[in-house]
C-alpha cells in the first residue's frame, strides 16, 4: 500500500485526483480566491535515507520539529488575519496549500502539486500562450533550510513563481541570474557572520574554531567567515563539518589540544542538539559557544542537565516580534483536533501532533515566526497592488499571474508591527536587526546586545548582563599572548595569531595599527629608544655666534689680529735693529700678516654650516699658515747656513743671498698649496653634514671633509713642518741672541701636540663642541708662534734695549766662535 501511494504521488496526471483526498478541517489546506503555497519542515529526515529504489517519504513518521510546527501555524494565522481584514484585499479571500517538506530530496509530491496547472505538470510553455492556464498558487512561502531551497527553487523559478523564504540564508540566493523570483525575509549569511565577527572583536577573541552543518547554509557560512576574517586579527584555528555520523569526541580533543576557547556553531537545531549532548557527555568545560540563529533561541537547550558546565553560550538570533492574537488562534485551532483521523490527507499533509497542547506550540522557539508572518503579508500586499484594490474593493477582472505578484513584491515597502518590510535588488531584506543572546543561569535566553542594519549600522553589547563561567573575567582565546609595548610580532607557524615577540632596537618603532610584524626605521630627523612605539624629534645642535665660548674665542682671534698689528708697528719702528734683523727682517711682516689672515678660519667655525662656511673653516688657515711654515723653514735654514754651512759652502751661501732663494721657496710653497687646495676642493669640496650616527637623540650640524681630496695639501703641510723642525733642531746650540731655532722648535712641538690632541678628541667625540675645538686648535697654532717666537723679541726691544745692539750681538758671536774653535 505504501509503495502504491508513492507511485501515485509521483505521477503528474493523477495530482488533481489525489488533491481531492483532503478533509474540510485540514490545517494544511484552505480554499480561497487565490492560493499561497507553504513549505514547512514539520518533521526532519536525519541522515541519509538509503533505499534500493525511489520511494515516497512519509514525513509524519520522522522526528517532529516543534518550532517548525509553530511557524506552520503562523502562516495559517497570517492568512486568517488577512482574510478578516477590511483594508487589505477587501472582498478577496486568500487560501493556502501547505506541505510538510521534511526531506530535500524526497519530498517532491507537494512541490509538483504547487506548480501544477489544472492538475497537469507543464515543465515548459511559451510566454503569453494558453493564458487561461494559470498556476493555482500566486506565491510560495518557504522553505526553511538552504539546501532544501536550493533543490526545489529552480522548479518555481521556471515560471517566475515568487518564492519568499523565511529561513534560507545562503549567499547563493542573492544571485538573481539563477534565482530571479526568489526573495527572503531573513538576512543572508554575510550579515549573520558580520555579527559573529563583531562579537569576536568586541571581546578580543582571536583564536577560534568553526563548526558547521554539512549543507548549503553551514558551508556557505564557513566560506564567508574565512573570507571576512582575512583582514582582521581573528584566526580560524580549527574547522569541522558536522553530520549525522560525526565523531564529536575527536572534534573536542583537537579543540582542546589547540587550546581553543571559542567554538562557533552554525547549524540547525537538530545538529546543535547532538553537539550539546556530546559536549555534556564528554565533560567539556571552560568553552564559549557562539550559536547561530538556527539554534540560539531554542527554549529547551538552555535547560539541558549539565549545560552550565560547558561554559558560556552566546547566540545570534532574529529579534523575536510578538504576534498579537497568535496565542488565541493556536488555542482555538488546537481545540478543533485537526490532526485526528486524517488518513485521507494528500501526501505529507499530516502530522503526529495530536498530543500537542496549545502551550507547547506557543512556547516553541519563535525566532523565525515573524519572517513567516512578514512573508505572507508581503505577498498579500503585492496581490493587493496587482488587483488595484481600494476602499471599495478589488478589480476582479484582472487575471493574476505569478510574475505580476513578483513585480509588486520587489517594490514592497510596508510597516508591519512597527517593523519595516522592504527588499533590495537581490531580494534580501533592507530592514531589521539581530539580537545577541546569552543563556543565563536560570535556563532562559536573555538579550544582551543588538546589531541594527538600517537606517544605520549600530552594534552594542551590555557586558554587565553576561555571567561568564570565568566569574567576572572575560574569557580569553589567543594562540599567543599580546606582545609588550614596543615589541614586534614574528610569525610562529602558519597562523598570524601565533607569534613570538621581539623588542624593536634603538632608532626603530613598532606601529601595531599599521603593521605589528615590522619595526619601522625612524626618519633621519627622529630617534627612539629600544621598545618604542613612536619616534621623537632629534635636537639639532650647533655652536651659534652668540654662544659664550664662541664669543671668547672670536675675541681671542681679534686680540691676535691686534697683537700682530702692534708687533708689526713695533718691528717697523725698530726695523734696522739687530733683534728685528735676526728675527727675519722683512719676513717678519709676512709671517705676522699671514698669522692674521689665518685667524679668519676661526670666525667660520660657528653658526649653521653652509658650503661657503665649510670651505672657509680651514682654507685660510691651511693656505696662509703654509706661508708661515715656509718662512720658518727658510729662516731655520738661513740660521744653520750662517753658522754651520757658510764656512764650508761659501758658494752656496753666496748663491742663496744673491738670488734671494728664500722668497722663491716661500712663493713656490704658497703656489703649490693654493693649487692643491683648488684641485681638492674642486674634486669634492667640504659640505654641510648632519651627524646623526653618534648620538641617537641629536643631530649635530657639522661639515663633511673628504680627506682624500685634501690629502695633497695635508702632505705638503706636514712636509714643511718636518723640514722646519729638522733645520730648527740643528740650530739648537746657537748663541743666545740667535736662538730663533730653539723658539721655532718649541713652537713646532706645540703645534704638533695641539693637532694630535685635536685629532684624538675628534675621533672620540662627535658633539657640537667639535666646532669649538676646531677654533681652539687654529687659535692655539697661531698663538704658539706669536707668543714664543715674536713676543720674546718684543720684550727685548721694549724692556732690554741694551741687548738690541750690534756690539752685544758681536760679543756673543765672538764667544760662540771661541767656544767652537776649542
Amino acid at each position: 500500500m505504501k509503495h502504491c501511494l508513492a507511485f501515485l504521488c509521483l505521477l503528474g496526471p493523477f495530482l488533481h485526483v489525489l488533491s481531492q483526498c483532503t478533509v474540510p478541517s485540514s490545517e494544511f489546506q484552505l480554499e480561497g480566491d487565490f492560493l499561497i503555497g507553504g513549505l514547512f519542515g514539520i518533521h526532519h529526515v536525519d541522515g541519509p535515507d538509503n533505499r534500493d529504489r525511489p520511494e515516497f517519504t512519509d514525513c509524519s513518521r520522522k522526528p517532529f520539529i516543534l518550532s517548525s510546527y509553530q511557524r506552520f501555524q503562523v502562516m495559517r494565522f497570517s492568512v486568517e488575519e488577512i482574510n478578516n481584514s477590511t483594508n487589505l484585499l477587501p472582498n478577496v479571500s486568500l487560501g493556502y496549500e501547505i506541505f510538510d517538506h521534511c526531506s530535500d530530496t524526497q519530498s517532491f509530491p507537494g512541490i509538483l502539486n504547487l506548480i501544477s496547472v489544472n492538475g497537469m505538470i507543464q515543465p515548459w510553455r511559451e510566454p503569453n500562450k494558453n493564458l487561461s492556464k494559470v498556476s493555482k498558487v500566486i506565491a510560495v512561502v518557504g522553505t526553511y533550510v538552504s539546501t532544501e531551497t536550493r533543490t526545489i527553487a529552480p522548479l518555481f523559478m521556471m515560471n517566475l513563481i515568487p518564492m519568499v523564504s523565511y529561513g534560507a540564508s545562503s549567499s547563493i540566493f542573492s544571485t538573481k541570474q539563477n534565482f530571479p523570483s526568489f526573495l527572503r525575509t531573513v538576512h543572508p549569511n554575510k550579515d549573520i557572520i558580520e555579527v559573529i565577527i563583531r562579537i569576536l572583536q568586541h571581546f578580543n577573541w582571536r583564536w577560534v574554531s568553526f563548526l558547521n552543518i554539512d549543507d548549503d547554509y553551514g558551508n556557505d557560512a564557513r566560506e564567508l567567515f574565512i573570507k571576512m576574517i582575512k583582514d582582521t586579527e581573528i584566526c580560524l584555528a580549527y574547522t569541522k563539518i558536522l553530520s549525522h555520523d560525526t565523531d564529536y569526541s575527536q572534534i573536542f580533543k583537537q579543540i582542546e589540544a589547540q587550546r581553543i576557547s571559542i567554538i562557533i556553531v552554525v547549524a540547525a537545531e537538530w545538529t546543535a542538539n547532538a553537539l550539546l549532548d556530546s559536549a555534556i557527555q564528554l565533560n567539556i568545560t571552560d568553552k564559549v559557544l557562539i550559536a547561530s540563529d538556527g539554534w540560539s533561541s531554542n527554549k529547551e537547550f538552555p535547560k539541558k542537565t549539565g549545560i552550565k558546565n560547558i561554559g558560556t553560550v552566546l547566540g545570534v538570533s532574529q529579534p523575536v516580534v510578538k504576534l498579537p492574537g497568535f496565542s488565541d488562534f493556536v488555542h482555538a485551532s488546537k481545540s478543533q483536533n485537526h490532526c485526528e483521523n486524517s488518513e485521507q490527507m494528500f501526501c505529507n499533509q499530516v502530522c503526529n501532533c495530536s498530543n500537542l497542547t496549545a502551550k507547547d506550540v506557543i512556547l516553541a522557539d519563535p525566532t523565525f515566526s515573524f519572517p513567516v508572518y512578514s512573508a505572507v503579508y508581503a505577498i498579500a500586499h503585492a496581490l493587493h497592488n496587482v488587483l488595484r484594490c481600494g476602499s471599495d474593493g478589488c478589480n476582479g477582472n484582472i487575471t493574476v499571474y505569478p510574475h505580476m505578484v513578483l513585480a509588486e513584491l520587489k517594490k514592497t515597502n510596508l510597516t508591519l508591527l512597527n517593523q519595516s518590510i522592504e527588499f533590495d535588488e537581490n531580494g534580501d531584506p533592507k530592514y531589521g536587526s539581530y539580537s545577541i543572546l546569552f543563556w543565563n543561569q536560570t535556563g532562559d535566553t536573555e538579550e544582551v546586545g543588538l546589531y541594527h542594519f538600517n537606517p544605520s549600522f549600530h552594534f552594542f553589547i551590555n557586558n554587565s548582563k553576561i555571567q561568564w563561567h570565568t566569574k567576572d573575567k572575560v574569557p580569553t582565546s589567543l594562540c599567543s599572548q599580546e606582545c609588550c609595548v614596543g615589541h614586534k610580532k614574528k610569525y610562529n607557524g602558519i597562523h598570524k595569531c601565533c607569534f613570538d615577540c621581539e623588542k624593536c632596537p634603538k632608532g626603530t618603532y613598532v606601529n601595531s595599527s599599521a603593521n605589528p610584524y615590522e619595526c619601522f626605521e625612524c626618519k633621519e630627523t627622529e630617534w627612539s629608544e629600544e621598545a618604542s612605539t613612536s619616534c621623537n624629534l632629534r635636537v639639532v645642535e650647533y655652536i651659534p655666534f652668540t654662544d659664550s665660548g664662541a664669543i671668547v674665542i672670536m675675541v681671542g682671534a681679534w686680540v691676535l689680529v691686534g697683537l700682530t698689528a702692534a708687533m708689526s708697528v713695533l718691528f717697523a719702528i725698530n726695523y734696522n735693529t739687530p733683534v728685528v734683523r735676526s728675527a727675519g727682517g722683512p719676513m717678519c711682516f709676512l709671517i705676522l700678516g699671514c698669522l692674521s689672515l689665518s685667524s679668519i678660519s676661526v670666525f667660520f667655525q660657528f653658526d649653521k654650516p653652509t658650503t661657503s662656511f665649510c670651505i672657509l673653516r680651514f682654507l685660510p688657515f691651511v693656505l696662509f699658515y703654509t706661508v708661515c711654515l715656509a718662512c720658518f723653514v727658510v729662516r731655520s735654514f738661513q740660521i744653520v747656513c750662517i753658522f754651520k754651512i757658510a764656512a764650508k759652502c761659501h758658494k752656496l751661501s753666496s748663491w742663496w743671498m744673491k738670488y734671494h732663494v728664500q722668497w722663491l721657496v716661500i712663493t713656490v710653497a704658497f703656489g703649490a698649496q693654493a693649487l692643491l687646495l683648488l684641485i681638492g676642493y674642486s674634486y669634492d669640496p667640504p659640505k654641510p653634514y648632519n651627524e646623526s650616527g653618534w648620538y641617537p637623540d641629536k643631530i649635530i650640524l657639522t661639515c663633511d671633509h673628504n680627506f682624500k681630496a685634501t690629502s695633497g695639501s695635508s702632505v705638503l703641510f706636514v712636509f714643511l713642518c718636518s723640514l722646519c723642525f729638522i733645520f730648527s733642531y740643528m740650530g739648537k746650540d746657537l748663541p743666545k741672541n740667535y736662538n730663533e731655532a730653539k723658539a721655532i722648535t718649541f713652537c713646532l712641538l706645540l703645534l704638533i701636540l695641539t693637532w694630535i690632541i685635536f685629532a684624538t678628541v675628534r675621533i672620540l667625540y662627535r658633539g657640537k663642541y667639535n666646532q669649538t675645538l676646531n677654533a681652539l686648535a687654529v687659535l692655539s697654532s697661531l698663538y704658539s708662534f706669536l707668543f714664543f717666537y715674536f713676543l720674546p723679541k718684543c720684550y727685548i726691544i721694549i724692556f732690554q734695549s741694551y741687548k738690541n745692539t750690534k756690539q752685544y750681538f758681536q760679543g756673543l758671536l765672538h764667544d760662540y766662535n771661541k767656544t767652537t774653535s776649542q
